[in-house]
């Protein structure tokens, strides 16, 4: 019997390294399927500041299982997209607003990564129509779990909407929401930070120091999530998770050695170390690709060529913007692996740095110091659009959005156009809460400070009116405007509604926020063609070169609505509390007052302190005479009557006013 037993265990063990030996096998394979890069892009900008784009992408394959085991993507993400049965998806933590006029709006990181200030969420579930609120509901709670936000608040129907013509409404059943008042804080970066496989202890997400994030001028953290196929078959759909930081900071000026008086046209020389108070000890080891990239764009790398051609000694030597090491505008402190150029001439410049040929014994730490001071212009979206509002008081106003053309609006429409007589679409998105009454029969369309008929303009529109508590309002216009177009301004008049006492938030004597309005840019496309194709891309230079259309946001208007005086109810509390008080304070005192008890007390207490006061003075004089003093007892006075007039009056006097307070009040 020992013997069988001892065959018995020795089975069991043979099974259980086999089993174990497949497990790990399978891990493996599972390992292999899933990827993940990291990516910095560094770029200048004309008003002295410096943009850093941190791009963290994880790709995996669908599973139907919700127990599968992940080594690099994030478990409860893949959970969400299996659970609520999401295409796409794009949340956003954004602090800031994006400056479209000095940071430009015409390239693919300010047109995916230019957010509205607060929460922006939107989705597309693959669900039947009657189970698309249930699944947005369950998401946003979700979420907010997930990131630490209140994200939660967008589950109520009167926060969100259905848009039909912007974002990725093709793909399915679309829901949008945001927030704009939102508070963003390291709360939402950490759980956004624990997604990534290395967090922030290795690789280029060890350099997002947090004072450092938040005190730049603008930071948009944001997740993209999609399902691509990689072939014929469904089953073979991946998941890929799109994680950016973007961030807009001033660095610290560097001394660069220079002789120039006008230091205030002189763009402060950085390097990582300086504004992000760290270096890069190395990469994430679970990263396929680590680069960072610094962008010279075409503005500057047309001044910098004017500017080489200038001087005599550049000029005779016949150095460009690819001798890195002799430029005549900067100098770089690392040299790039590789130059990526764009086919057409005096386009933006990329630089490459590849993070795996550096030891994690070195630090990296790339540097630009600035030789001559360059002036240039970013590159503007076709129309400029701001909101605004008009009128005054509490009733009535009316919405404003103006959009005028840029300094390269003619260039734009010249190289995407040839006729002489040609017309560019503008995709206006406008949603509004449900106690701003819009009347949408009032809309003005005004094209060059002229009016026109809105029918020779828009091609299509769809209106969603705002039900009271309920639904927004929403409004999507497709219009057509000529390419020599100076200003286009769109003007809707409305009402402002009555909330009830409840439906009030602490602040709202501060006012209540209309979300941005969405512009969009169908015909024009914000991607970079670079000539070196042979080379595999990266994540990043996919993005770069994704023909994606222009996207803007405009201001959050803050509409003053008519509130009560939150003070009134507290002083009403005070004063009748006081009222009452005083009344059964008085009342029950007396009611429950012994005038005569109490008269007889105070004689009594009396008599007690002359009997004393008669027997310590006896002691004394028969201590002087000799003789013993004789103690009397005082008789104590009467006691009056329980009752009296004065009581009966007092009483009478409480009940009167107690009766006309009642009646008049």
């Amino acid at each position: 019997m020992a013997l069988l037993s001892r065959k018995g265990t020795l089975f069991l063990l043979f099974l259980f390294s086999i089993f174990l030996l497949s497990a790990s096998a399978s891990n493996g394979s599972g390992e292999e399927e899933e990827e993940f890069w990291e990516e910095l892009l560094l770029k200048p900008l004309p008003d002295r500041k410096v943009l850093s784009h941190f791009h963290f992408q994880n790709e995996a394959p669908l599973s139907d299982s919700f127990a599968r085991h992940h080594h690099l993507f994030p478990k409860s993400i893949a959970q969400l997209v299996k659970k609520f049965h999401i295409k796409a998806m794009e949340l956003s933590f954004t602090q800031g607003r994006w400056n479209y006029e000095r940071w430009g709006g015409f390239d693919p990181i300010s047109s995916h990564n230019a957010k509205p200030p607060g929460v922006e969420l939107w989705a597309v579930f693959d669900v039947p129509p009657h189970q698309v609120d249930a699944s947005w509901k369950d998401l946003t709670h979700a979420l907010s779990g997930l990131f630490c936000a209140s994200i939660n608040f967008l589950e109520s129907s009167t926060t969100y909407s259905a848009p039909k013509w912007t974002f990725q409404s093709a793909l399915g059943s679309l829901r949008y929401g945001t927030l704009p008042r939102e508070a963003v804080c390291t709360e939402n970066l950490t759980p956004w930070l624990k997604l990534l496989p290395c967090r922030d202890k290795a690789g280029l997400s060890a350099l997002m120091d947090r004072p450092s994030i938040y005190k730049s001028f603008y930071h948009s953290q944001r997740l993209h999530l999609t399902q691509a196929k990689t072939g014929a078959n469904p089953k073979n759909s991946r998941v890929v998770l799109e994680q950016t930081l973007t961030v807009v900071l001033q660095p610290n000026i560097l001394t660069g050695g220079t002789n120039y008086v006008s230091e205030a046209k002189m763009q402060p020389s950085w390097s990582l170390s300086s504004i992000f108070g760290r270096k890069i000890n190395g990469r994430c080891v679970l990263a396929k690709s680590s680069n960072v990239y610094l962008q010279v764009e075409r503005g500057l790398v047309t001044q910098l060529e004017n500017l080489q051609s200038s001087t005599a000694t550049f000029a005779a030597n016949g150095t460009n913007l690819d001798d890195f090491g002799r430029n005549v505008g900067f100098e770089l402190s690392v040299n790039p692996d590789r130059v990526l150029k764009e086919v057409e001439k005096s386009s933006s410049i990329l630089y490459e740095y590849p993070i795996k040929v550096h030891k994690d014994s070195e630090q990296f730490d790339l540097g630009i110091t600035w030789k001559h001071p360059v002036i240039w212009s970013t590159p503007h979206v076709p129309l400029y659009a701001s909101r605004f509002l008009m009128g005054s008081g509490n009733e009535r106003g009316a919405i404003a959005i103006c959009m005028k053309s840029t300094e390269s609006t003619q260039e734009l429409v010249a190289a995407n156009y040839v006729d002489q007589r040609c017309n560019f679409q503008v995709n206006v998105l406008q949603i509004v809460p449900w106690y701003i009454k819009v009347y949408y029969h009032t809309l003005q369309l005004f094209v060059d400070e002229k009016p026109q008929i809105l029918t020779d303009f828009v091609e299509r529109m769809h209106v969603s009116p705002s039900e009271d508590k309920v639904s927004p309002g929403l409004m999507e216009l497709v219009l057509k405007l000529p390419c020599e177009v100076k200003s286009a301004v769109l003007n809707i008049e409305f009402d402002k509604g009555f909330l009830h006492i409840d439906e009030y938030p602490p602040d709202a004597n501060q006012g209540f926020d209309i979300p941005s309005a969405i512009i969009s840019f169908p015909d024009f496309n914000a991607g970079l063609q670079f000539s070196d194709n042979s080379l595999s891309k990266t994540p990043m230079l996919s993005k770069l070169q994704e023909r994606s259309p222009v996207i803007s946001y405009t201001e959050v208007l803050l509409v003053p609505l008519t509130t009560p005086d939150f003070s009134m109810p507290y002083n009403v509390i005070t004063i009748t509390c006081t009222v009452f008080a005083l009344y059964f304070g008085s009342l029950l005192n007396a009611l429950r007052r012994r005038v005569g008890e109490e008269e007889r007390r105070l004689n009594d207490k009396g008599g007690k302190k002359d009997a004393l006061l008669n027997r310590v003075l006896g002691k004394l004089s028969s201590k002087f005479r000799g003789r013993s003093s004789v103690s009397s007892q005082p008789s104590s006075s009467s006691s009056s009557s329980l009752i009296s007039p004065k009581l009966i009056l007092r009483v009478l006097l409480v009940a009167g006013i107690a009766v006309a307070w009642q009646y008049y009040s």
